[in-house]
């Protein structure tokens, strides 16, 4: 795709964000000017009355189309590189695009089982919600039963048409645009713009196949079958293919129906504390959470348990991250900043030129005004403020996975406090970290960790004879070859004599390389 396209792509949006008045949020002190020229033109196509900021980035995005909604959306999941302030906001836009026709959504789901939509489903409905990326429909099917069919309620989702090719020309822009200023900007390198790109063009890709979300709430059904107070809808795998997702029909009340819930006689702090050690028990014990836990997306059943919807967006941490995480955790609950400040170190989050005691002075000016506060004596702004200048300071790069992990836990504090403003997230946390802590880096972890090092090399000293066999044949070839000496064109003997100044390094790097692979096979085979 040409420049110009690009360029005219991005001309566009930025027109749209100017007309709705998205720039009169930029602070124009401070930057060069012709950057603030250009703001200042901009401000002057900004229609009237645009409202709040948040109200008006939403109602740009929205005219924009669905990849701007997944940006706004997505972005919303970064405060490092959007700002708190900015994220907050755009944690208020909710995927509520125009319904496509009724007439369309038959005609895609009748392709999609090669079936008229009556023998598919037994009544459906118009839509009951529309977003960017698809939209939802109420419908029933008839499950042979003895001795009548019996009729259950399922929720529909049917995939935008066309919405993949729009897709592909923005995301393509948002790759120029990105790259563009990591050439031109350190601090664009160190956030990593064009891997926020690409994380958010990864998504998107999966949400165009929902057979993917399926397969994300059959994980997370399987890993959280013992959970008495979580669930998640149940797939309908013979109604879903790639363009189709159905569903279980979920009738609970809103979490963010307060009246409902307490008129049910549902208590809201146990609710929230529901929804804090549930979000921890998935990431710490799974390593695999729901990560866009707004409560659009969350309900509570009749037996009171919390159900959550809408899996577009998940997030995955392996054991490394989880250790790091619940040592992190644990050491603000126990105020152990120096301990929080080594696991940074441990984890390579930090560069190893900086000082320990001065991360953990950084991390303590963070950790202190919120222990033993109530939930609504905290400014979760202020504190990501804090975070990302600290994550400035001390030259560490952006960690997608920790991101959208802390912006998870961010958002489900949110949800949590709703319920129970004077939560305290820390002491509902303890259980759920301190049985993490002492069942994975206690003795009997301890053990399982010595078990897996222990089969690792057990799988490496099987492998050795055939890499010692590999290796033996690679010298008898090499011996042969060069028996009777190496015959070079002219053109490889002046590369290689061109080469051979700047060469010697990578030459012994290699042999030294060599030598340690073979020291380590004799120390496999001799022990």
């Amino acid at each position: 795709m040409s420049t110009t396209l690009h360029l005219l792509r991005l001309a566009r949006a930025g027109f749209v964000m100017a007309r709705e008045g998205v720039f009169a949020v930029v602070d124009p002190a401070g930057m060069p000017p012709g950057p603030r020229t250009m703001l200042r033109l901009a401000r002057l196509i900004e229609r009237r009355n645009a409202g709040a900021s948040g109200a008006r980035l939403a109602r740009a995005l929205t005219r924009l189309g669905p990849t701007y909604v997944k940006l706004g959306q997505f972005l919303a999941t970064r405060p490092d590189v959007v700002g708190p302030a900015l994220a907050r906001d755009l944690e208020q836009l909710q995927d509520r695009m125009p319904p496509f026709p009724q007439a369309e959504a038959e005609r895609i789901i009748a392709n999609a089982f090669d079936k008229p939509l009556p023998a598919v489903f037994s009544s459906f409905s118009a839509p009951v919600a529309a977003a960017s990326i698809a939209q939802v429909h109420k419908a029933t099917v008839a499950d042979v039963a003895e001795p009548a069919p019996v009729s259950r309620a399922v929720a529909v989702k049917v995939l935008r048409p066309n919405v993949e090719r729009q897709l592909r020309g923005d995301l393509a822009a948002f790759f120029f645009a990105a790259r563009a200023a990591e050439r031109r900007s350190p601090e664009a390198q160190r956030l990593r713009l064009v891997e926020v790109v690409d994380t958010l063009a990864r998504s998107v890709t999966m949400e165009m196949d929902l057979r993917l979300e399926a397969a994300a709430l059959s994980e997370m059904a399987e890993n959280i079958g013992e959970d008495r107070d979580f669930r998640v809808p149940t797939v309908d795998w013979a109604r879903t293919s790639r363009d189709v997702l159905t569903l279980e029909w979920i009738d609970g009340v809103p979490l963010n129906d307060r009246a409902r819930l307490e008129a049910q006689g549902f208590v809201l702090p146990e609710l929230a504390r529901i929804v804090i050690q549930s979000f921890l028990r998935h990431a710490l014990r799974d390593g695999y959470f729901h990560a866009d836990m707004h409560p659009g997306n969350l309900f509570i059943d009749d037996l009171g348990r919390l159900v959550a919807v809408d899996f577009g967006i998940m997030g995955r941490l392996g054991i490394k991250e989880r250790r790091f995480l619940a040592e992190i955790l644990y050491g603000f609950i126990t105020r152990d900043y120096r301990r929080v400040a080594e696991v940074h170190f441990e984890a390579g989050y930090v560069p190893a030129h900086h000082s320990v005691d001065a991360f953990a002075q950084a991390i303590r000016a963070i950790g202190e005004p919120i222990h033993n506060r109530r939930a609504d004596e905290i400014s979760m702004a202020k504190l990501l403020t804090l975070l990302f200048e600290i994550t400035a300071l001390f030259d560490m790069r952006t960690r997608p996975e920790l991101i959208l992990l802390q912006k998870t836990m961010v958002v489900v504090e949110g949800v949590a406090r709703a319920l129970d403003p004077q939560l305290d997230m820390w002491k509902v946390a303890d259980p759920v970290v301190r049985e993490w802590i002492t069942r994975h880096l206690g003795p009997i972890g301890q053990i399982e960790n010595a078990g897996r090092s222990l089969s690792e090399l057990a799988r490496f000293a099987g492998q050795a004879p055939a890499l010692l066999h590999r290796g033996a044949a690679l010298m008898e070839r090499l011996d042969a070859q060069t028996r009777n000496g190496l015959v070079l064109d002219p053109q490889t003997a002046e590369a290689i004599g061109r080469a051979e100044g700047r060469g010697n390094g990578a030459v012994a790097f290699g042999v030294w390389a060599i030598a340690a692979l073979l020291a380590a096979i004799l120390v496999v085979l001799l022990t």
